[in-house]
């Protein structure tokens, strides 16, 4: 007889099952007592298995509803292909990729004066708590919300390039813009951890309990000095980062 407790065979049963696309997404699950005939457990039993589900946001439970199989509608993103100036575009990188996807951008904007965090005044080499302007994007694919983007420029090159403290969109984007200022971004340093979301995060994402947010750190250079340094915060859910480094012909040819 297996020494695994009831709720984690109940939990993993179900989960096989929504793999399986048993229950494909938008499904609803079986009720709580159909689901302890089943298992001949008790209501707790099954309840906490499904909170199991619920903590790994593949289900989510609606008061009076039941429980329900989450969307996970991915988007791909390559990563090294994001700003790339030769790449044909659409606006900035951000509505190319998700055009050229079939999908639907949208974004949302705000522009502010903020001291710079310890985060960013290492990246930008400024002072902690000097002054940068942030410009803050709230974006969505499809309406669903994809990520948060928080980049930050030092002031001297706000001096240069006063756009980037314009309350709106740049249309062609901030590093075509900068380019065509001669301020052209030769190279960029990522670095990218998951955890768990803020409650802010949470909120402005609308992720579920147990999913984790991908952050990706990019510090941007030009020839001689950072010039930016965005913060994007994705959904875990519903994001597949890829990269391209060196010749990948052979790929392309199996393909």
């Amino acid at each position: 007889m297996s020494s695994q407790p009831l709720y984690r065979r109940v939990a993993d049963v179900l989960r096989n099952e929504i793999n399986a696309k048993a229950f494909p997404p938008g499904a609803r699950l079986p009720s709580e007592r159909d689901l302890c005939d089943r298992f001949d457990a008790s209501r707790n039993t099954v309840r906490a298995g499904l909170n199991v589900l619920v903590a790994e946001g593949l289900i989510s439970a609606s008061q009076g509803l039941g429980y329900e199989v989450r969307s996970h509608e991915v988007f791909n993103l390559n990563a090294s292909r994001f700003e790339n100036l030769t790449f044909p575009q659409n606006g900035d990188a951000y509505n190319t990729d998700v055009t050229h996807a079939g999908r639907r951008p949208h974004q949302e904007f705000r522009v502010e004066m903020q001291p710079a965090p310890a985060i960013v005044a290492e990246q930008l080499r400024v002072s902690e708590g000097a002054t940068t302007v942030l410009r803050f994007c709230h974006r969505y694919v499809d309406g669903v919300p994809w990520s948060t983007q928080a980049t930050s420029y030092p002031m001297w090159l706000v001096e240069k390039a006063p756009r980037l403290a314009d309350p709106g969109d740049i249309e062609e984007g901030t590093t075509r813009y900068l380019a065509g200022l001669g301020v052209e971004q030769v190279g960029y340093f990522d670095d990218i951890s998951t955890r768990m979301p803020t409650p802010d995060e949470a909120r402005l994402l609308q992720a579920g309990a147990g999913v984790p947010v991908l952050v990706w750190v990019r510090t941007g250079y030009s020839e001689d000095k950072p010039i930016r340094c965005t913060i994007t915060t994705f959904r875990g859910d519903l994001n597949h980062m890829n990269y391209e480094i060196g010749n990948i012909a052979a790929r392309e040819a199996g393909e």
